[in-house]
């Protein structure tokens, strides 16, 4: 993407969120006590695994705070829902750094899309997201909200709910699940989803000195590997340290993953991305846009394996050599499941050496928060 396209991106993520008539940003570090008792409710329902039919799988099943948020499963391409031996046809996206992302948009002037929750963007903000997977047949798989909200009403934090919304809340059940949502995305607000607490955070404070290999890694990330075209390291210029996405959306020719079970069932499937998005469909652009998928942030990337949106990369290493030898090394790749809109200017054919391979690796491994230099 264009260095002006990412800049931009990463300054508007910053963005004010609209919730039910006040403004609320990206909770500080000393959120108020409104703000902090929306988000230990919506942890609670974060963490309640009695919220799937049947109880077994929470929000924190795929979004485990020991696997940099994303899918703790990590042996299984894409995710299971609560119904075993059931799986979506995605890996799951890690939930770290995802309340920086600007709403769903389409730029004008760039001519691309950016932003939104999910994988395709049809999720514009983080609580549009929480009012997803829920009702997914294949995540949680609740028939309707007034399942949902039953079991949310004989939850013992029921108290709480009511407390925050009104002794009445349970008897609109739209209107109540509008609040789930609102709570959960609170929860997701909070520093703990967003630390910044990384070797590299501590390196770019002067609290952390990087190894020879992870500074040419670094180097080579900014430079050569053309990295930063789509993964923005550098702070924006309100301070926000680098986020590692510039939100927007690609195709990097990625292959399709004939282990998972979507092609089991249909040898013909293929993942649209983007193209399946609505909003995308209404605006007559789905075209130009099949088979590109959300930037992720590259923070915590170590522990959110494996990769791409079909998991069909399980090491960075593996990622790292697809990016760079894409183009020059074919049969050991395959064909792009969707050629027609495959990225042809930012990877493909680096020219990195096997060394400069392992040292972009050793710093994507500096992106992993809960850095301590205590041994």
């Amino acid at each position: 993407m264009k260095l002006s396209t990412y800049l931009t991106l990463s300054l508007s993520a910053m963005a004010v969120f609209v919730l039910n008539g006040c403004n609320e940003g990206i909770f500080s570090d000393t959120p108020t006590a409104a703000q902090s008792e929306l988000a230990a409710l919506g942890e609670e329902l974060f963490f309640d695994t009695n919220l799937s039919e049947p109880a077994g799988q929470s929000c924190a099943s795929c979004h485990s705070f020991t696997s940099g948020l994303a899918d703790p499963d990590s042996h299984f391409s894409t995710s299971e829902g609560v119904i075993s031996g059931q799986f979506g046809t995605r890996n799951t996206p890690s939930a770290a750094y995802a309340a920086y992302a600007p709403p769903f948009t389409y730029d004008l002037v760039e001519g691309l899309y950016s932003g939104g929750q999910f994988l395709d963007g049809r999720a514009s903000m983080l609580e549009d997201q929480a009012k997803g997977p829920p009702l997914n047949p294949v995540e949680m798989h609740n028939p309707n909200k007034e399942t949902f909200m039953a079991k949310i009403e004989a939850a013992p934090y029921a108290s709480k709910f009511k407390t925050l919304f009104g002794l009445n809340v349970f008897n609109d059940t739209e209107a109540a699940y509008e609040k789930v949502a609102r709570a959960i995305a609170a929860f997701e607000r909070i520093k703990r989803f967003s630390p910044f607490s990384s070797k590299f955070d501590a390196y770019v404070q002067g609290k952390a000195v990087l190894t020879s290999q992870e500074l040419e890694g670094l180097t080579l990330f900014e430079g050569k590997g053309r990295c930063v075209a789509c993964h923005p390291s550098r702070p924006t210029s309100d301070g926000t340290p680098g986020l590692f996405t510039d939100f927007t959306y690609d195709n990097l020719g990625v292959p399709k993953n004939r282990t998972i079970p979507a092609y089991a069932a249909d040898e013909n499937f293929t993942d649209i991305g983007l193209a399946g998005n609505l909003q995308v469909i209404a605006d007559g652009r789905s075209t130009a846009n099949r088979g590109k998928f959300k930037v992720s942030t590259l923070r915590n990337v170590a522990l959110t394996g494996p990769y791409m949106h079909n998991g069909v990369f399980k090491t960075l290493k593996e990622v790292v050599s697809f990016y760079n030898t894409r183009d020059t090394n074919q049969t050991r790749w395959g064909s792009a499941e969707i050629p027609e809109t495959v990225n042809h200017t930012e990877l493909g054919n680096l020219g990195l050496s096997d060394a400069e391979e392992d040292a972009i690796v050793a710093f994507l491994m500096t992106l992993t928060d809960g850095y301590s230099s205590n041994p």
